[in-house]
């Protein structure tokens, strides 16, 4: 017998969350996604009014279409929650991501790491005589791109801010 309902491919889906400012606000959210069993890869979180008391949290999850459609409705029910907005299915966006990279190596490695970092338009932050840390940005492709390049040259350690974004245009998502 025919499947009438085929399994829905997983898509990537930036979710821009508008919040009061206040504790908890962050732990019901993510619970609300660990409750559930939906992944979150990516989450940032910042103040974004002039007097402290609306936070925006960007989170990157993947899922089927009505999975998505599901944590938008849960999330918008939330009372400390005052928008939730796909940026995803909204249209055109802007995301970036911001990584500190540590590179160890000497001679023709430290060479090549400065090479790669240039390309990338990375930025040495701190050098030594054994290792840089170069800061890059862009979008997480790229990231992720620079990063396993390094992998070869003598990468150390990795810390990354996490996406965030927004719409295009002049009105606000």
């Amino acid at each position: 017998m025919k499947n009438l309902f085929p399994e829905e491919a997983p898509e990537r889906h930036t979710l821009s969350i508008l919040v009061d400012n206040e504790a908890g606000v962050l732990g019901r959210i993510t619970g609300l996604f660990s409750s559930r069993g939906y992944n979150i890869e990516s989450l940032t979180v910042a103040d974004v009014t002039e007097d402290e008391s609306v936070s925006r949290i960007t989170i990157v999850t993947s899922g089927p279409r009505r999975v998505i459609d599901q944590i938008t409705a849960q999330l918008d029910r939330l009372v400390p929650v005052h928008s939730v907005t796909d940026l995803s299915e909204l249209g055109p966006h802007i995301e970036r991501e911001l990584a500190l990279v540590k590179v160890a190596g000497t001679g023709e490695k430290r060479v090549e790491a400065l090479r790669l970092a240039d390309i990338f338009r990375a930025r040495p932050v701190d050098t030594t005589t054994q290792s840089f840390v170069f800061e890059i940005s862009g979008s997480t492709q790229k990231v992720d791109q620079f990063i396993e390049l390094m992998r070869e040259v003598g990468l150390v350690e990795v810390a990354r801010g996490g996406v965030v974004a927004l719409s295009r245009g002049a009105t606000a998502a």
